[in-house]
């Protein structure tokens, strides 16, 4: 069990809480600590008024939609490129559906994970370019793809790049590069997921053709808000401000959907239309339409997004189950090969590198996921394939391992075949025989941000409360935060001095804890009540939670919902043994 640091957040000051009085107290002090303390982003925060931008503020947007409407009426074949995660494909389902409805000759590319890799590659350009494709817009990918944008142009097609990940030293000679994280782009919004940023295209696209040619379109921005909360929640971007605008738009479309593949989804995972959250997107949905680029083929995703037939699309939808239990096993099982090779490298490292032949390239991401989060340690997984080392590498908030990427390219340009990616996530090629060169570096790397710091995941409370202060009232306050994700979490609350009540171990392999506590400090009516909670992940304690104990708990409020009954209960995100120091760390 590794010891997480429990950050309380300091009381925001007495003349804050004055600007609001007609707010709680509890909601103040939660949108202090997101940064939201402007009365205007305050009420927009929690009303729900949403302020879209100018797309066409965008560096690279004007001249995109000009070359695009070329391209439409001259009935040029326009190919999206995008990219086999749920951001890219919804990109891609976005910007193709886009460019048919108002006319234009377009078809979709997306590459195979395993034999292709991620982003453009020149033998996808030289099929898109014989089969007669004379522009290309990548989605989600291509900022860093300098060779396969000078290739295609050598081929004589042009190129349009939207992305969203970190910008290179240089950007590649394209058309248009539109990134909103480009210098020299004065767009206020840095943050967009991939999908966002194709929407953003989509929408100048929409809005000129209203302007310039008064024509009627069969497609509205509106139709397409579903795609971009899918893709924008799956990619974990942070959820404020122009982002939790765009989900919230998805979401209220995602509770009514119209897409005979959405219909099919929700059915297939058992999930209320009427009750898709950024929640369900993130551990339900997204995780399915993922599942086909890791072990099978982005196409089962695009088809499930596109297809009519509500018949065809049950049956890619049942198809998408098999494959996300099929991801979960074989994830499970390539972590415990990950921490075993870990185990033999002996002494304790800043960054563990594991690769072997074995690794399934597929979910080496998720793999390296699962285990940073147990080790609190940056690691990359790869799989050798031949000549080459294909993984992924997973940071924490301490070390951006794209920078590290970046300067293992900058000390030796042989290093790293390709690489991209964010402060925490980062995918890359390398030739097989740098591998240990490549190890070496990283460390080095790792060792000079990380060395002397105590290093332990950290959970930031927003406030301390006695249990007897929550009630529906209470979660329904923290409901206005909604959607929550990265940036915009679900509200942390943390009570001390619990007493247990009940412990067992439940779920699969009995990993989980059920609990039940009760809060010796409540008074009156609530005097004696037991509240039920559940730890997730977190069945090592059930030794220590036998017999008389107190504890104390960080944890999300929430409904639980089970054979049609509604009750609260608290989501464990962490357990400390009880003692008498004072609250705070």
């Amino acid at each position: 069990m590794r010891a997480k640091r429990w950050n309380l957040w300091p009381a925001c000051p007495a003349d804050h809480f004055a600007r609001f009085p007609h707010l709680h107290r509890l909601l103040v002090q939660i949108l202090y600590n997101r940064g939201v303390t402007a009365p205007d982003d305050v009420e927009a925060f929690l009303t729900g008024r949403l302020r879209f931008d100018n797309p066409f503020k965008m560096r690279g947007i004007a001249e995109a939609v000009t070359r695009l409407r070329r391209a439409i009426d001259r009935q040029e074949t326009i190919a999206v490129y995008g990219d086999f995660d749920a951001d890219g494909v919804t990109a891609t389902v976005l910007l193709v559906e886009t460019l048919d409805a108002l006319g234009g000759k377009v078809r979709a590319y997306i590459p195979n994970r395993v034999d292709e890799g991620y982003g453009l590659n020149c033998e996808a350009l030289e099929r898109l370019h014989a089969s007669g494709a004379t522009l290309v817009v990548t989605v989600d990918c291509g900022v860093r793809s300098l060779d396969e944008v000078a290739f295609a142009n050598r081929l004589g097609m042009d190129v349009i790049v939207t992305d969203h990940h970190n910008v290179g030293r240089r950007l590649p000679a394209a058309r248009a590069v539109i990134n909103p994280r480009q210098d020299g782009c004065g767009y206020p919004f840095k943050d967009l997921a991939g999908v966002g940023v194709a929407f953003r295209l989509a929408q100048a696209l929409l809005r000129a053709r209203q302007n310039y040619d008064h024509a009627p379109v069969d497609l509205a921005e509106g139709d397409l808000y579903d795609l971009v909360a899918l893709g924008t929640v799956a990619d974990v971007v942070p959820l404020l401000g122009e982002n939790r605008d765009l989900v919230q738009r998805g979401l209220a479309s995602l509770r009514h959907p119209r897409r005979p593949g959405l219909v099919a989804m929700l059915e297939a995972s058992k999930l209320q239309a009427g009750r898709v959250d950024a929640t369900s997107i993130g551990f339900v949905l997204g995780p399915r339409l993922n599942a086909a680029g890791r072990l099978a083929t982005a196409d089962i995703s695009y088809e499930l997004l596109t297809n009519r037939d509500q018949a065809r699309a049950a049956a890619l939808a049942q198809q998408l189950e098999l494959l996300n239990r099929q991801r979960q096993d074989e994830t499970l099982a390539l972590v415990n090969l990950v921490k075993e090779k870990i185990a033999q490298l002996g002494s304790e490292r800043h960054l563990y590198l594991a690769a072997d032949k074995g690794y399934h390239r597929g979910i080496v991401g998720l793999a390296a996921g699962r285990v940073a989060e147990e080790l609190y340690r940056p690691v990359a997984v790869a799989e050798i394939a031949g000549d080459r080392v294909i993984g992924s590498a997973r940071s924490i908030p301490e070390f951006d391992i794209t920078a590290a990427l970046d300067a293992c390219k900058a000390a030796d340009d042989g290093m790293l075949i390709r690489y991209g990616g964010h402060a925490m996530a980062a995918g890359f090629t390398a030739p097989v025989d740098r591998l240990p060169e490549l190890a070496d570096r990283l460390e080095a790397l790792a060792s000079d941000a990380l060395g002397g710091k105590e290093l332990a995941p950290a959970l930031d409370i927003d406030a301390e409360v006695g249990l007897d202060e929550l009630d529906y009232a209470t979660q329904e306050l923290l409901a206005q935060l909604e959607p929550c994700g990265r940036a915009n979490p679900q509200p942390l609350l943390a009570s001390r001095g619990l007493e247990v009540c009940e412990c067992r171990l439940v779920g699969r392999d009995e990993q989980h804890l059920k609990l039940a506590v009760r809060d010796p400090r409540a008074t009156g009516a609530r005097r004696g009540q037991v509240w039920p909670a559940i730890a997730f992940r977190q069945g090592e304690w059930y030794g220590q939670l036998q017999g008389p104990g107190r504890v104390d708990l960080a944890f999300a409020l929430e409904v639980d919902e089970f054979n049609g009954e509604r009750r609260l209960q608290l989501n464990v995100k962490d357990i400390r043994l009880w003692s008498d120091a004072p609250s705070g760390g």
